[in-house]
């Protein structure tokens, strides 16, 4: 871990050379103040002295002011340094977080990861900065006190030091409590956090359904979690704290009265006494700075930690002999994949109890290219699993999935998601322009494509209405826009990347009769020519789909078009005959657990 943390010394190490030789001259100015205290009460006073006084004093002044600079550069561009550091972590971890697969999001919160990404690199930022300065000057501090002190009285010297350690010993026992209570505050405080970025996005969800006093009882669940886990983290702090500092304070006791009866029996003068006590003083200070440094460096090594959970986890990688797979013509086949989800504790531990896990059983599907293939079943039968699968989402266990006969872990997956476009139920905007959000299908795309699409998209006219046009911001989510604009806007997308295959995962379920009917244009304009794999809400939006397929508890149970479906009498046409009723409004009473 060390080694990995000095690595993003690298790009700063001029700056941060000069920063320790900085800290190095402080250090070294500090106990000048002594030895001139010593000269002035033994020689200087004593024997009237006083140009050499004013000229002391000057040289000490000189010095001071020299040190007053070093302290603004170390403040100054030390920090600089650790903000860098700090900086090209967040550049690192973002990257990462970029190639990380579904799955990893599936058991990691929004807001805990954000916790790592803030809270955690400002204190490993912190810990860059202040580490090695506090180190080295407060090191090199009490070297330079030891050794004076040793010149003063070599044993009044050795009586001081004799307490040191015990303050080592009692620093090393309280040292790894304090650690792992910081880990629990670390954990809490991203559950807070977590718990926070939940709320406020649901926000409207809470107001709509007054569960106000729900959200504040989870937040305060985390919260008072957070308090526990402080007041255990304080606890350890406050006992290193108080153990360390009463051994520091025993330093004054020894000082006081083994230096009394050394000046009484005539051992040392009252000069060497003074020089003494001003150079115990500045041996505590040092080892005050270590104590204190103690609580930043638990911070920044817990924050690094927590840093490299995120670095290490297993990005996706394409296999060896994967190769580009150019443009596609849309021939996909499945060939007896079987699948399931991972399941995670609270701590992100793979469990494994079966339970909750969502399964593909031995799945062989053919879907020539330019064809509509619809997937319809009850729910978590495994059809947006399905469409998981095929752009490499996720990995499976077992099995082949083949586009135009090249099996996908062959291909890079850059390759092959740029020839896939995707159209969910749950449409994801970014907080920006309506022209970037269309852009975001092919960010090279002209202002003429980016308006074709839109106009394909049925949209068009709508984006002329605003004030801004095209420059509209649409808010987080897109909150500005109805469904239907939403998803209009998701389709303007993928007809600007133009991608040979499209799959439509339940695009149109969360829209009302009228703007489906309006959404299904531009749904059909945007499948002509294409090989889709539409999964259904509505059956009777899949009725001329040219194959259709029924998925029930992770294997394929019926499939043919709708009409030989119909003429079977199995699930499909149970299904399409319960919806069916309840369009004309007949009563009825579903299976359990039965739905499209």
């Amino acid at each position: 871990m060390l080694k990995r943390f000095i690595a993003y010394y690298k790009p700063h190490k001029i700056m941060f050379a000069l920063d320790m030789l900085a800290s190095l001259l402080v250090a070294v100015i500090a106990i000048v103040y002594p030895i001139v205290t010593r000269r002035m009460l033994n020689d200087l006073i004593p024997n009237r002295k006083y140009q050499l006084i004013v000229v002391f004093g000057l040289v000490l002044l000189g010095l001071y002011f020299m040190r007053m600079l070093l302290n603004f550069f170390i403040q100054y561009q030390g920090h600089m340094v650790g903000v860098h550091m700090q900086a090209q972590m967040r550049r690192d971890m973002f990257s990462h977080l970029e190639k990380l697969p579904y799955s990893f999001y599936d058991n990691h919160e929004t807001g805990k990861i954000m916790s790592r990404m803030t809270n955690d690199l400002m204190d490993i930022s912190e810990l860059a900065h202040h580490g090695p300065e506090n180190i080295i000057i407060s090191s090199i501090s009490i070297i330079l006190a030891f050794g004076y002190l040793m010149t003063i009285d070599v044993w009044l010297t050795l009586i001081i030091f004799a307490a040191v350690p015990f303050l080592i010993v009692i620093s090393s026992i309280l040292r790894t409590r304090m650690r792992k209570a910081f880990q629990e505050t670390r954990k809490s405080l991203a559950v807070i956090n977590a718990a926070l970025e939940s709320s406020v996005t649901g926000i409207r969800v809470t107001k709509a359904y007054t569960n106000a006093d729900r959200e504040s009882e989870k937040f305060e669940k985390g919260n008072s979690e957070f308090i526990e886990a402080r007041r255990a983290s304080y606890k350890a702090m406050g006992q290193f704290h108080s153990g360390t500092a009463f051994i520091t304070d025993v330093f004054n006791v020894i000082v006081l009265i083994a230096g009394g009866l050394f000046l009484y029996n005539g051992r040392i003068q009252f000069g060497d006494y003074s020089a003494f006590i001003v150079s115990v003083n500045m041996f505590i200070g040092p080892v005050m700075t270590l104590i204190n440094f103690m609580e930043q460096y638990q911070n920044g090594v817990t924050g690094f930690e927590r840093f490299l959970e995120i670095m290490d986890e297993e990005p996706e990688k394409d296999s060896p002999e994967a190769r580009d797979i150019g443009e596609v013509e849309g021939h996909i086949e499945l060939r007896d994949v079987t699948f399931h989800y991972e399941v995670y504790d609270e701590d992100g531990n793979p469990m494994q109890s079966e339970e909750g896990r969502e399964v593909l059983d031995h799945v062989s599907l053919d879907i020539p290219k330019g064809k509509t293939f619809a997937l319809v079943g009850p729910s978590g039968g495994g059809k947006t699993t399905i469409c998981h699968l095929i752009p490499h989402f996720y990995d499976f266990v077992k099995g082949e999935i083949l586009i135009d006969g090249r099996e996908i872990h062959d291909v890079t997956m850059e390759s092959l998601r740029r020839n896939i476009g995707i159209v969910q139920q749950d449409i994801y905007l970014f907080n920006a322009s309506i022209k970037e959000n269309i852009l975001y299908g092919r960010l090279d795309a002209t202002d003429e494509e980016v308006i074709e699409a839109a106009k394909r998209a049925n949209i068009h006219d709508y984006i002329m209405s605003l004030e801004h046009g095209y420059a509209t911001e649409i808010g987080e989510r897109g909150v500005r826009l109805s469904g239907g604009q939403k998803q209009r806007l998701a389709i303007a997308r993928v007809f600007l990347k133009n991608p040979p295959i499209l799959i439509l995962d339940e695009a149109t379920s969360a829209l009302d009769n009228t703007t489906e009917i309006l959404i299904q244009q531009s749904l059909d304009e945007l499948c002509r020519g294409r090989t889709t794999l539409v999964v259904a809400h509505r059956l009777s939006t899949i009725k001329n789909a040219d194959e259709i397929a029924v998925i029930s508890g992770g294997k394929i149970v019926e499939q043919g078009t709708h009409d030989e479906l119909i003429e079977q009498g199995g699930l499909y046409a149970e299904l399409y005959s319960l919806q069916f009723r309840a369009n004309t409004g007949e009563k009825y009473v579903a299976p359990e657990g039965l739905s499209a």
